[in-house]
């Protein structure tokens, strides 16, 4: 029985068990974290330089991109082994899956740059879609409709659609495009692409409809005295918008530090300093909570959004960095 996101989101909480899936990009194992009681309940063995995750609405599947065999690696989410690989067309990072959970979006980051498209019944690599660039990331729009992929290299944002998967439109920035995250409208589409930049401590609003860049929010600068910490030109990498569309979570390289702007008027609401090196961010359902992947800690700050503050810190592996919030009906 395939389930969509939306109607998984709509159920209450006690309908699904909600797991923080952490990958650890130095190490070949992931771990699933329990945030009900903050502490790592699994582990996922075996897969080297694991690097995007994702999972099935069903709840039986995580797919996990493996860097070491430039392949996709899926595993049962009851015994947290992996159960098939799938050969990609080149080295992977990030990936995305479909709302209907019938196919997997993967970033291909070697030129000349594309998406591969996995078939997630039949399990296996049925196209790659050309795009122009090395791939970073590569997202599915709340409302399904659409895929964006981001290129650092190309510095260009590719937006394809899901029905015929096949690039639509394209917009080239002035800098490499690193994380992404998304605005809708009342009606659930999309409204803005929230892009962080090469070299660049914030981000960028894009108009979807007007497919051009129409702000950019620097981070407020650091407080003096204190040292910067960055590396692998991006100085704000992560950042997640709450299920209700009122906050968005940026995650801040530069001074390890999470910050908070209100929506859709982008007025900053206050920070948090977490652990070092904030390289990704995913919120509960409910949108109370920040799980942020702290690369050069080793841990994983729990942030509570209402109090703005570090309520735990749970160790994981070996510079810990893309995570996602997985339900499990």
């Amino acid at each position: 029985m395939k389930w969509s996101l939306a109607l998984l989101f709509s159920l209450p909480l006690a309908a699904s068990t909600v797991r923080i899936v952490q990958t650890n990009s130095a190490g070949d194992n992931v771990s699933i974290i329990d945030p009900a009681t903050n502490k790592v309940v699994g582990i996922i063995r075996g897969i080297e330089v694991n690097h995007g995750a994702a999972v099935a609405p069903d709840g039986s599947r995580y797919y996990i991109s493996n860097e070491a065999q430039s392949t996709l690696d899926v595993v049962d989410t009851k015994t947290l082994r992996v159960m098939h690989s799938i050969l990609l067309s080149g080295h992977p990072n990030n990936i995305a899956i479909s709302k209907d959970g019938e196919r997997v979006y993967v970033s291909i980051a070697r030129a000349p740059g594309a998406v591969d498209v996995i078939d997630t019944a039949a399990l296996e690599k049925v196209k790659s879609i050309p795009v122009k660039g090395a791939v970073h990331n590569t997202y599915v729009t709340p409302d399904g409709k659409w895929v964006v992929s981001g290129s650092i290299a190309s510095k260009t944002i590719t937006v394809i659609s899901q029905t015929s998967e096949t690039p639509e439109w394209s917009l080239e920035m002035d800098r490499g495009i690193r994380p992404m995250a998304f605005v809708t409208n009342s009606d659930g589409s999309t409204k803005w692409i929230l892009v962080q930049l090469s070299n660049f401590n914030g981000f960028a609003v894009v108009d979807f409809a007007m497919r051009k860049e129409i702000s950019r929010i620097t981070l407020p600068d650091l407080p003096p005295g204190k040292s910067t910490y960055a590396f692998g030109g991006s100085e704000s990498h992560g950042m997640a918008v709450t299920s209700d569309q009122k906050m968005l979570v940026v995650n801040s390289r530069l001074n390890s530090s999470v910050y908070f702007y209100s929506l859709p008027d982008l007025k900053l609401q206050g920070s948090v300093e977490v652990g070092k090196s904030p390289d990704w961010v995913t919120l509960t359902p409910d949108g109370k909570t920040a799980y942020v992947a702290c690369a050069a800690s080793d841990y994983v700050s729990v942030v509570d959004l209402a109090r703005k503050r570090e309520i735990a810190k749970i160790p994981v592996g070996q510079v810990p960095k893309r995570n996602i919030t997985a339900l499990i009906p």
